[in-house]
Order: C-alpha cells, then structure tokens, then sequence
C-alpha cells in the first residue's frame, strides 16, 4: 500500500508516523518551500500527547515545552472564575504541554525524516487535483514554478489545510472559510516567571478574552519564560469578510490590538498591554472554520486535520485532533480489508466527534464559562457562587472536556 498525503502540518506528519509504523509506505507532498517552524503557543492535550508518546516523542515533548500544571479562567479583573490542575497534576497518564506551535511541528517533522527519509517529502509541490479509480488515486501536482506533474497511490488523504484544495475538489462550492468576526492576535516574548512557570491563565468575558502562559524554559534564567499570549476580540460581525485574508503567519498591527487591552483588563500576574509592547513582532489572524461535512471519505479520497474540521483555536483541540485522526486512519486502515472501508470507518470515527467540536467552540467550548459570567457581572464579583455555582460552573468546562474526548476517567 502506498498512501499519499497533501500537506507537511501536524496532522500530516503525524499521520505519516504511524502509517510508517504499520509498515505502509508514505510519500507527503507540502505546497511551502521548506517545513519551517513558525507561530507561537499552542496546548496539547493528553488525549493526543499519549499517540505522540507512542511514537516515541515523550523526550523530545520535554526538551521543546513545558508540562501544563494548572489552569486559570478568571474575568477581567483577574477574580477566579474556575481554576483546576492539569495534565499528570489531574490524575492523567501523561502530560499536557504548552509548547511552541513551530516546535512542535519540527520535531514532528525530524522524526519523519529520520525515520522515513527526506525523500519522503516533496516540497514547494502542491496537490490541487486528483482522480481515482477502483485500482488507485493519481494526484495532480503543480511546483511552485507553474511545473505540472502526477502521482500515484493507493490512497489520497488530504490534510492540507483550511484551504485544502483536496476539500475544495470533494466540495467544489463550499466557498470560503466562514469568518466569526472574532480577530485573533498572538505573540512570545521572554517575560518573568508566574506562580510556578507552569501555569496558564485565560481571563476576560465577551468583549474580549486575554490568554497568557508559558512554553519553554531557559535552563540559563530560570525565573524567565518564553511566554505566550493571545487577544481574541470581536471586531465585526459574523459572517463578514475580514480585512486581511486569514493566514498563520500574518504580522499583527500594534495600534489594533492595543485598544482591546489597554485600561480594561487589571490583572495581578500581568499587565497584558506591557507583554504585547515588549513583543515586538507578532501575529494576527481572523477566527475562521467551515460548516462541518456530511462526509469526508469518497472511495480512496479522505480529509484529515484542518482540511476535515477546521475549527476556532479555543479548548486547545486543534492540533490535539488532527492527531488523533491520524492515529485513527492508521489503525483503520490495518483493520480492514478494503482500503475504501478502511476510510470509511475512519470517517464514522472521527467526523461526528469533531463536528461536535466545532460547534462547541463556536459557543465559546469551555471558556464559555468566563462569557456566562462577564454577562452577568460585568463590574465583578464578591462571590463568585452568588453568580454561577460550583456545579454550573463545571457544566461548561468538564462538559466541554467530555466532549471533546479528554475528559479524566
């Protein structure tokens, strides 16, 4: 069996993993010119840091991250609104990290080559077409100098992305990504350590959410960490247009973010106008997703990652689903008989659970539980049960973990 893959993400390359595991060759096609490292934070959960030890990643996860101990949501104000422990401090079997999105991918992407090769790769070589038939797929190149090409395989997955131009062909008018009319910028900077250097904190409501924690230590100056933050703000309606096409790696603008922040957030860990100047460069990008699918899989064709469920960056569930499709086509496709059911069952697997999710985090996934109480008190509070009790509280947030698959046994 020889299965093809658009796209060199997360999602592709740990797909790749395990499919090279299983003893299937792999050939992965990325339409940039070279894997780089680029963004900034982002949170595994353990649901999907457990595939990733599996592969043999534990060393490497602790080399580039840190191990997530404990989550904050507060209001604006920096009052406690849930606060709970995280990661093998809740009881699970192995961590969660917070670690560099870029890193992530590139140790992701050294085991890949290690293992398969480089010339498992093609890069600056996108797959913008494809046809099939009951023996194969062939899939349409374009270089990045215009250059046409085909290959063939046994299987096509698509995992390129939430402009997949394998979506795209499966659903030729879908249209575009569906904008919130939420603005997402996100930065890192090296900023003194907080409570433990384990900690992560979102706080705000409605108007606009502040989300601060750290990703990476320096052994050199253990009271500083690299330090993630993120403003999501609504700026429009949904369903617009955004200003700038959505793209990870669009440089944010200063005067944009600043008013969102500035003399409405007082928080006693960190003053989040001060951290967002101290940045320098960093990045902006629209809150988009796409209406979740009646189906992804078409014979030998299927959709992987953000090409099959794009979703807003809230619960941390991007990455952490993109993997855990790929263990899932993996152990499919060893099952089965046909490949054609193989993506099939992967489908009934993985595409309602993460439609599910989508539409959870288009009503806020967990930190919905900030929103529900910034809109009953705005101004603050005194005492916190008075507003919302324990148990609705926990409604929002362990409901949301149930969810989206990683809730504690």
């Amino acid at each position: 069996m020889k299965v093809l893959i658009a796209g060199a993400g997360i999602g592709g390359l740990t797909t790749a993993l395990f499919l090279h595991r299983a003893g299937i060759e792999v050939e992965i096609f990325e339409r940039a010119e070279e894997v780089r490292e680029l963004g900034v934070g982002i949170n595994m959960l353990p649901h999907a840091v457990g595939q990733l030890v599996d592969l043999g990643l534990m060393a490497d996860l602790d080399e580039a991250g840190i191990r997530t101990r404990e989550l904050i949501y507060a209001n604006r104000f920096g009052q406690v609104v849930w606060q709970e422990l995280r990661g093998l401090d809740a009881g699970y079997d192995v961590p969660q990290f917070s670690i560099h999105r870029g890193k992530l991918l590139g140790l992701i992407y050294r085991a890949v080559v290690n293992r398969l090769g480089l010339g498992a790769i093609r890069t600056g070589c996108r797959i913008d077409g494809f046809e099939q038939t009951a023996e194969g797929v062939t899939a349409l190149l374009t270089g990045r100098d215009g250059s046409r090409g085909e290959v063939r395989g046994d299987l096509l997955i698509g995992a390129d992305g939430i402009h997949s131009a394998v979506r795209a062909a499966l659903y030729p008018a879908e249209g575009s990504p569906t904008w919130s009319g939420i603005m997402l910028w996100r930065g890192a900077t090296q900023w003194p350590k907080w409570r433990d250097g384990r900690t992560m904190a979102i706080a705000g409501g409605n108007f606009a959410k502040f989300v601060y924690y750290p990703i990476e230590a320096d052994p050199k100056e253990p009271e500083r960490r690299l330090t993630n933050w993120a403003v999501m703000a609504k700026t429009a309606e949904t369903g617009t247009q955004p200003l700038r096409r959505e793209d990870w790696s669009r440089s944010g603008i200063m005067d944009e973010v600043l008013p969102f922040v500035r003399d409405r957030f007082h928080l006693d860990f960190v003053d989040p106008a001060a951290i967002i100047e101290a940045t320098g460069s960093f990045y902006e990008y629209p809150n988009c997703d796409r209406d979740p699918l009646p189906r992804w899989s078409f014979g030998r064709v299927t959709l992987l990652g953000d090409a099959a469920h794009p979703m807003y960056p809230v619960g941390s569930n991007g990455a952490s689903q993109a993997i855990l499709d790929a263990k899932s086509i993996s152990t499919h496709l060893q099952k089965a008989g046909e490949i054609e059911a193989a993506l099939l069952a992967y489908d009934a697997e993985r595409r309602p659970a993460t439609s599910d999710i989508v539409l959870a985090n288009r009503r806020g996934g967990p930190e919905g539980v900030i929103d529900m109480i910034e809109a009953r008190a705005p101004d603050g509070f005194d005492d916190i049960d008075a507003i919302a009790s324990y148990e609705e509280r926990k409604s929002v947030v362990r409901g949301y973990a149930s969810l989206a698959g990683f809730a504690r046994p």
